[in-house]
């Protein structure tokens, strides 16, 4: 039985539908992503699975008990860090850690007792009595995620939790993240970075306008709507390499800005004949889930 069912799942406002009758099952031991351009509906998902926001239909089992109607007695078992960090600036660290497991009805001698093991996850141990706003936005970061274990949740919602962050605060919280998963935790992610999706999902849906338009694991995606090999070129002349040879080297073509997309399942010829174009620049990967996910909801910008 999946931790987290959704069928059938509406939401509009107004005229727009923001959710469009979608279909999500959560396993439990499994990180599950849902990837999506901005309004694409996965913020509204994430709030309508957490009964915080009603559905206008479709059915929501959370632990096996239905939401909204049973959603704060499912809450117990989940944490959640939602995407603006929403810490307690009158409050130090550990009276963050505190306050937070009142919420959950956790006696303070309980929560006193977890907080040494939460403030070494987050890499604070050393800054438990710094007040917010002495702490870097990785800080603040890893702390709201210590904040949502609080109560030693089975799942746990991630909106957007690397959003804002340096390189070296993002794979820190990716180190942090698998070690939930290794401990067994589920977790559902939204994320705008498609190396954090691949490196972390198990799973994974894409989202856009409202509906689900594919799922799977990020290399079954890969390997179903994308050509193995990329090359990326750039010059000049691009253009009209595009035409006179381009064409016939490549499986298919995508232009973006000054930038020419060459997709292959075989990059030899291709190499070969680009060695010889003094005037065009080439960058030569494999197939990546932000290659699926332009592919599929387009490359132009979303406000």
């Amino acid at each position: 039985m999946p931790l987290l069912n959704i069928k059938g799942l509406r939401k509009s406002y107004g005229a727009l539908e923001v959710v469009a009758g979608i279909d999500i099952a959560v396993n439990a031991g499994e990180c599950f992503g849902l990837l999506g351009p901005n309004g694409a509906g996965k913020t509204t998902t994430l709030r309508l699975a957490l009964g915080l926001t009603a559905p206008d239909s479709g059915t929501i089992s959370l632990f096996d008990l239905p939401v909204p109607g049973k959603a704060r007695e499912a809450r117990i078992r989940v944490g959640v860090v939602p995407q603006m960090d929403n810490l307690d600036p009158d409050f130090t660290v550990r009276e963050n850690l505190m306050a937070y497991g009142r919420y959950f009805g956790l006696k303070d001698a309980e929560t006193a007792r977890r907080i040494p093991a939460l403030l070494e996850f987050a890499g604070l141990e050393h800054r438990a009595d710094a007040r917010i706003d002495a702490l870097s936005g990785g800080m603040k970061r890893r702390l709201t995620l210590a904040r949502a274990l609080v109560n030693d949740p089975d799942l746990i919602f991630l909106d957007e939790p690397t959003t804002g962050l340096d390189p070296q605060a993002r794979h820190m919280i990716w180190q942090r993240l698998r070690e939930l998963i290794n401990q067994g935790k589920t977790l559902v992610l939204t994320t705008h970075f498609m190396e954090e999706a691949e490196r972390l999902c198990d799973r994974l849906c894409i989202m856009d306008r409202g509906k689900i338009i594919a799922t799977g694991s990020p290399r079954a995606l890969i390997e179903q709507h994308i050509e193995p090999e990329v090359l990326e070129v750039v010059g000049e002349e691009v253009d009209a390499w595009a035409e006179q040879y381009g064409r016939g080297l490549c499986q298919r073509l995508e232009k973006t800005g000054e930038m020419l997309f060459c997709y292959t399942r075989d990059s030899r010829a291709l190499l070969e004949h680009l060695k010889s174009q003094s005037s065009l620049r080439y960058l030569h990967r494999p197939a990546s889930l932000e290659d699926v996910f332009l592919k599929l909801t387009g490359k132009e910008l979303r406000d």
